[in-house]
């Protein structure tokens, strides 16, 4: 089992498809344990081996604040950094999804370790807006 951070494949076929509008959609962020197994063959949101403990639900949070743009010959779309509050759980990575669009994949995150939080803010701080924003086309 492990989680590899990349651009879900199916979801740059979504692109082009038309299938997929980061700008209106309804785009999520779920948490998982290390004993997931996420990486560019994720399709869809599954709850197996999601994360689960005080202050996380099934499903994760929404991703607000979409800013789409380019930088150079980069084109991005960055959110604003999501949280959990009064939390108590361990994550290994996280899967971006569009609850929209039948929970299909955009992006694996791995953090390269668990992280624990205990009674406090687990929060996931993304790269700025531009050239090294998390979802990106270069």
């Amino acid at each position: 089992m492990a989680i590899t951070q990349a651009m879900c494949t199916s979801f740059k076929e979504d692109l082009f498809q038309k299938e997929q509008d980061l700008d209106t959609d309804v785009i999520k962020i779920a948490l998982y344990t290390s004993s997931a197994t996420l990486d560019a063959s994720t399709t869809a949101y599954t709850a197996t081996n999601e994360v689960s403990g005080t202050g996380y639900s099934a499903g994760g949070v929404t991703l607000t604040g979409a800013t789409i743009g380019t930088s150079g010959t980069t084109a991005y779309v960055d959110f604003d950094d999501p949280e959990w509050t009064s939390a108590s759980f361990t994550a290994r990575g996280a899967l971006i999804y569009n609850s929209t669009a039948s929970n299909q994949s955009i992006a694996v995150l791995d953090f390269g370790g668990d992280f624990t939080v205990s009674s406090g803010t687990f929060r996931i701080v993304f790269p700025a807006a531009g050239a090294t924003a998390i979802i990106r086309i270069d």
